[in-house]
Formats: structure tokens, C-alpha cells, sequence
């Protein structure tokens, strides 16, 4: 049998799990989620779930695929013949963000060229939608858009060129590269934005802590939701980068360090972001609180504005912005195509070239869809609807499938800390068995109730207003495509299954 790729240092595992949790949700998203959940005081629930749900998770995962040697299916399938449809599920859903979140680095890619002069214009909003992206109406797909398309394949040839290497000569050498130059690049943007006019007055915003919001449960479900979406949970991806962890490695060390690690790129984003939001409300004389923004509004429209105001080097500076986008984003694409390349790989016996060729190839296809006039809509909804009822309903089913019905706990408790420094107690498997559950458990079903409902309220709407039709073809059945293909793969027999070698497990003798 053939050996199991390996990390080369522990260093490059490491690189590797900080480059796939951070993202671009982390630049445009926490700050915004931050400042919404009382700025400062925000960090109190963020911290507690980081330490209550974030890192225990991390462990769990970071056992199951040191424990069983495999893919998150192969992985699942060890652990138990019946669970193997949890990985496949996971799997699937890595691969249908995979499919937009490439579409959206090839416009950040598009977009640091656009801001050596500024080509977007004065109206960055119109010239987003309608001269870059030249949306149609929902439910209309169009043609594709040359400016994306271009800017697509090459960061699908780098995606897949760095797959195809293989773990260490290409995994870990594109990591090594890829997170020092995000870190130094985001150092740069923070020195600069906190020396503009009027950095204080974001910043103030940023930290000033509002206490009283952290008495409202919305606060808490968006301090565990923000965590949880951060650190890659229940993507597959890190039950994949851990089984390739040598015998003898610290899991719970490098569960701490990931985490933290994830979280100060996160205040680094949100100080940076936030001195640049300053500014711009100074030049435009209003109140932080009117152009604060997240997501793609924020990097594509508001920030282009923060660089045409810019008061010298305006050309470098948004360079910078829009490379960090794509170096963040091509680290975590990395990551989210490894899952089914070698789930591919493992359950068809078939080599890493041909499962790059395959899982790659047909991803890179499906993005295509994105990358028309109507791709935007189609991309909105499926995010959406793929996160909330993917990612969270995922982590949710395996947390309560390996704490309550397998009673796991105590046994990957135990393997954990046979190879780690910081030995794990009961308050590892308290999170896991009680908190997580219950806090996962009540996002899911808040979310169900709201999303249920609102296709029936015609005052309030559908998501983002979409229509009832547009919202089920491309948001429900999206999730719903994921589940079943990871049930039905489940059921596909292994050829050649490669059994789980004997060892020393635990580091026991």
C-alpha cells in the first residue's frame, strides 16, 4: 500500500490550518459582526465561545483525522460504517463553495488591478454591478463575463497547479508563501489606515464597548456563528490536513495555535478596516455608524471609495487590499478543493493527479455559472442557504453523532492526550456534549423558523427579497443536493479500501 503523504514540519501543518481558516469572512466579515455586537464588549461572548465551541472542535476534528488516518469520509467510514455518509456530506459541501468562493477571489484578483488608477469611477456601486459584473435580473443566467472568466481560470490553474503537487511540495510550500505575505501585507494596510485623518474616530467605534448588547442572545448566536464559520469547522478540511499529521504530534497545541491565531488576524482585520471607515466618514463628514459595511459591499464598493479618497499612494494601497483578498482566498480554496480530491482519491483508488483532474475539474466547470451576468444572484443564495443549512447543520449532526450516540469523547480524549503538551479534562467534553450542541442546536432552529416562514410573509419577504422560486432552486436545493449526493455516495462501495494500518496508537506502548 502505498504511504500516506505527510507534512513536512509541524510548521507547515500549522501554516496550512491557519491559512485555510483564514479567509476572506474574516476581513469583511467579523468587523461589521463586531461592531453590531457592541464593539468592544463583543469580545467578551467571542472569546468564551472560541474557548467553549471554536478550539474544543478543533481538537475533535484534529483527532478523528489523526486517529483514523483518512479523508473525512475514510475517516467517518473507520470510526463507523454508518457514519460514513457525514464525511461525504461534508465533502460535498466544500465543494459547492469551492464553486463561488473562486469566483470571488477572481474578482478581487480583477480588482487589485483596477486600483493601480482607480478604473471603477467615482460611482463604485454602478460600476460594480453594471460595468464589472453586468448583473441581470435573479433567475437569469446571461453570458459569461470576459472580466471574470479570465481572472477564474487563472486562479483555478493555480488552485489545481498547487493541488497536484501533492501535500508538501505543494500544500505546505504554497501556505509558507501565501500566510507570511497576507500578514505582512495586512501589517502594511493597518499602519497605514491608522495614520489617515479621522482613524481614531473608527477605531473608537470599533472598540467603544457596549455592554447592554451582550445581554441579547442574537449577540451570543453571532459570537459562536462568527467563531464557528472562522476556523473551517465541519468543512471537511481539517479532518483532512490532520490525517496527514505525523504519529507523533501535538493536537491539542496546534488546535490552540490555529484558533488564536485565526482570531488575531481577525482583530487585525477589524483595526485596519475600521481606522480605513474613520476616514472615510471624516472626508464625507458623517458618523462611523453610516458607512459601516460587510461583505462584498465592503470590498468592492465601499473600500474603492476609501481609495479614490485617498491622499497619496491611493494606487498602492488598494493593490495591497484587493492582493490580501486573494491570498486569503486562495489558501482557504486550497484547503475546501483538498477535501474532495482526496475523498475522490481514497474512495476510487485512484491516483492524486486524476482526482485533481476529476473533483478539480468538475468544480472549476460548475463555477462557470457564476461567472455569468446572472452569477451574483446565483452565487447570494447559494452561499446563503449552503452555509447556514450545510456548514452549521453539519457541525451540529457531528457534534451530537460523536458525543451522545457514539460516546466517542472519552476515547479520542484519550488519544489526544497521549501526543499533546496540554492535556485535555472534563471541560473539553462538557463543550462538546452540552454547550456546543445547545448553542448549534438553537442557531439551526432559529434559522429553520425564520427561512421557513418568510417564504409564506408577504410583507417581510423572501431571503434578500428573491422570489419563492429563485430562492428554492438555487438556496434550498443547493442544501438539500449536498445531504443526498453525501448519502448516496455513502452507499457506493469502497474499491479497494485501504485498512487503518496498526500502530502505536496514542503514543502508547
Amino acid at each position: 500500500m502505498e504511504a500516506r503523504e505527510q507534512w513536512g514540519t509541524r510548521a507547515g501543518f500549522i501554516m496550512a490550518a491557519i491559512g485555510s481558516a483564514i479567509g476572506l469572512g474574516n476581513i469583511w466579515r467579523f468587523p461589521a459582526v463586531a461592531y453590531d455586537g457592541g464593539g468592544g464588549a463583543f469580545f467578551i461572548p467571542y472569546l468564551i465561545a472560541l474557548l467553549t465551541a471554536g478550539i474544543p472542535l478543533l481538537i475533535m476534528e484534529f483527532t478523528i483525522g489523526h486517529k483514523y488516518r483518512g479523508s473525512a469520509p475514510l475517516s467517518y467510514s473507520r470510526m463507523s460504517k454508518k457514519t460514513e455518509w457525514i464525511g461525504w456530506w461534508a465533502v460535498f459541501v466544500a465543494f459547492v463553495i469551492s464553486t463561488y468562493y473562486s469566483v470571488i477571489i477572481a474578482w478581487a484578483m480583477s480588482y487589485s488591478v483596477f486600483a493601480l488608477n482607480q478604473s471603477w469611477g467615482d460611482d463604485t456601486e454602478g460600476f460594480l454591478f453594471g460595468e464589472y459584473l453586468q448583473v441581470a435580473d435573479a433567475g437569469q443566467i446571461g453570458s459569461l463575463v470576459p472580466g471574470v472568466l479570465i481572472p477564474l481560470i487563472i486562479v483555478w490553474v493555480i488552485t489545481l497547479g498547487v493541488l497536484f503537487r501533492g501535500v508538501q511540495r505543494g500544500i505546505e510550500i504554497a501556505n509558507r508563501i501565501f500566510i507570511p505575505a497576507l500578514v505582512v501585507i495586512f501589517l502594511i494596510i493597518c499602519i497605514r489606515a491608522v495614520t489617515l485623518p479621522g482613524a481614531a474616530l473608527g477605531l473608537q467605534a470599533f472598540f467603544e464597548p457596549d455592554f447592554s448588547a451582550i445581554t441579547s442572545g442574537e449577540v451570543w448566536v453571532a459570537a459562536y456563528g462568527q467563531i464557528f464559520f472562522s476556523l473551517s469547522i465541519a468543512f471537511a478540511i481539517m479532518i483532512t490536513y490532520s490525517s496527514y499529521l505525523p504519529k507523533k504530534s501535538d493536537i491539542t497545541n496546534n488546535a490552540f495555535i490555529t484558533g488564536f491565531s485565526n482570531s488575531s488576524f481577525e482583530l487585525l482585520a477589524g483595526i485596519g478596516v475600521f481606522a480605513a471607515l474613520g476616514f472615510m466618514a471624516t472626508q464625507a463628514g458623517v458618523g462611523v455608524d453610516e458607512v459601516v459595511a460587510g461583505g462584498i459591499g465592503l470590498a468592492f464598493v465601499v473600500f474603492p471609495q476609501i481609495i479614490n479618497a485617498f491622499p497619496a499612494l491611493s494606487g498602492l494601497f488598494g493593490f495591497l487590499f484587493f492582493l490580501s483578498l486573494v491570498l486569503a482566498g486562495l489558501s482557504s480554496l486550497i484547503s475546501i478543493s483538498e477535501t474532495y480530491v482526496k475523498g475522490i482519491s481514497e474512495k476510487f483508488n485512484i491516483s492524486r493527479a486524476k482526482s485533481v483532474a476529476i473533483g478539480g475539474g468538475a468544480a472549476a466547470l460548475l463555477s462557470l455559472i457564476f461567472a455569468t451576468n446572472g452569477g451574483i444572484n446565483f452565487l447570494d443564495a447559494a452561499d446563503y442557504f449552503i452555509n447556514q443549512f450545510g456548514v452549521a447543520l453539519i457541525g451540529l449532526v457531528e457534534v451530537i453523532v460523536v458525543a451522545w450516540f457514539l460516546r466517542k469523547l472519552p476515547e479520542f480524549q484519550e488519544h489526544a492526550n497521549g501526543v499533546s503538551d496540554i492535556p485535555l479534562g472534563l471541560w473539553w467534553r462538557v463543550c462538546l456534549g452540552i454547550i456546543t450542541p445547545i448553542i448549534l442546536g438553537y442557531m439551526m432552529f432559529s434559522l429553520f423558523v425564520q427561512n421557513l416562514f418568510r417564504q409564506f410573509d408577504t410583507e417581510t419577504g423572501n431571503y434578500e427579497g428573491y422570489a419563492n422560486s429563485f430562492v428554492v432552486i438555487s438556496g434550498w436545493s443547493v442544501a438539500l443536493f449536498a445531504l443526498a449526493a453525501g448519502i448516496v455516495l455513502s452507499f457506493v462501495k469502497w474499491k479497494n479500501k485501504p485498512e487503518l494500518a496498526r500502530r502505536d496508537e496514542g503514543g502508547k506502548k
